[in-house]
């Protein structure tokens, strides 16, 4: 017989009123993946997560977490699974110790061997040395692998995070994803909700939510395959300008700032068009082909989701390494 998926949805819906936010939503997750969720602000990415947290009940579809169903059992589902939600949900005048030790309890966690796990996690974490600091007093990535350990404590299969990292400095973005890797090869399975397409990039699997409906999945690569046509990378003293000057240029598919740098999404391999734009305008710029990547792919798949076929409108994007947020999305994912 076929081992049961980590994770698999068949059908999932969610529907608030008259909004429809997460709209039949069928995908397979295998054990020991990593898998990235990604969409515009409003695309279901933080209801679908609380659906099979079971946090939330479907209005129709079901899921299941290594065979077991989210509607029907999920108090068995419960013990198998991590979940982190978008807010800091631990308490924040209890010490570091004290947290752990109380959604330890509550998790079941056997009191023979609980200090040594959590110990172990924290000294993993860098955290082994504020065992007695308030919560409440710690920084932000210091907060978030706080509540990633309490996550852990109970050693679920399968973790399922809600943008963990947003809001966190690089350093600490990157030594928490440390962590998830250290994970992944232990063979835990991971579900990440990310606005970060340096940390997709990261992921072995991704899936593209958009209007509640998974549009596209694969692996980083085959996502960024999806992106037709040639990228370039314009630098100009006046990035904004050139902006301007090249949203007239015919046979574009996309138009974007990156930071300071202006990305075009062209049909034609010919760098000298996009700088005859430029320089007819009266600006100069430097014309680079570079190689398409999740920033990218993020940003052309939701002018996608918006009707590609209609005018290309800039978007902006959040620079190297940062966020990727739709500039027409609304509401939380």
């Amino acid at each position: 017989m076929t081992a049961p998926a980590a994770i698999e949805a068949v059908g999932l819906s969610r529907r608030f009123g008259d909004v429809l936010a997460v709209d039949g939503v069928e995908v397979r997750i295998e054990p020991g993946a990593v898998f990235g969720l990604l969409g515009p602000d409003g695309a279901g990415k933080s209801t679908l997560i609380r659906m099979l947290a079971t946090v939330l009940r479907p209005s129709a579809g079901d899921a299941s977490v290594h065979g077991l169903s989210v509607t029907r059992q999920p108090g068995r589902v419960t013990p198998r699974i991590g979940y982190m939600s978008q807010k800091f949900a631990l308490y924040p005048d209890l010490s570091v110790a004290e947290n752990i030790e109380f959604f330890a309890t509550l998790r079941g966690v056997p009191a023979a061997g609980r200090r040594e796990r959590m110990l172990e996690l924290l000294h993993g974490m860098g955290l082994a040395d504020f065992l007695h600091r308030q919560a409440g007093r710690l920084s932000g990535g210091m907060k978030q692998k706080l509540f990633l350990a309490t996550t852990l404590m109970h050693e679920p299969d399968v973790l399922l995070l809600d943008e963990p990292t947003t809001g966190v400095d690089p350093v600490s973005r990157r030594e928490f994803w440390r962590i998830l890797a250290g994970l992944h090869r232990q063979g835990t399975t991971v579900l990440v909700a990310t606005p970060y397409m340096d940390e997709a990039e990261r992921c072995t699997d991704v899936a593209f939510l958009e209007r509640g409906r998974v549009r596209h999945r694969g692996t980083p690569a085959q996502i960024k395959a999806l992106v037709p046509g040639v990228l370039f990378e314009v630098r100009a003293p006046d990035p904004r300008a050139a902006l301007a000057a090249l949203q007239a240029l015919p046979g574009l598919l996309a138009v974007h700032l990156y930071g300071d740098v202006v990305r075009v999404l062209a049909k034609a391999d010919d760098p000298d068009v996009v700088g005859a734009a430029v320089q007819a305008n009266g600006l100069q710029a430097d014309v680079r082909r570079t190689p398409v990547d999740m920033e990218t792919a993020f940003a052309f798949l939701a002018e996608l989701g918006r009707g590609a076929d209609s005018p290309v409108e800039p978007v902006e994007t959040g620079g190297r390494g940062g966020s990727a947020r739709s500039t027409s999305g609304s509401g939380r994912g």
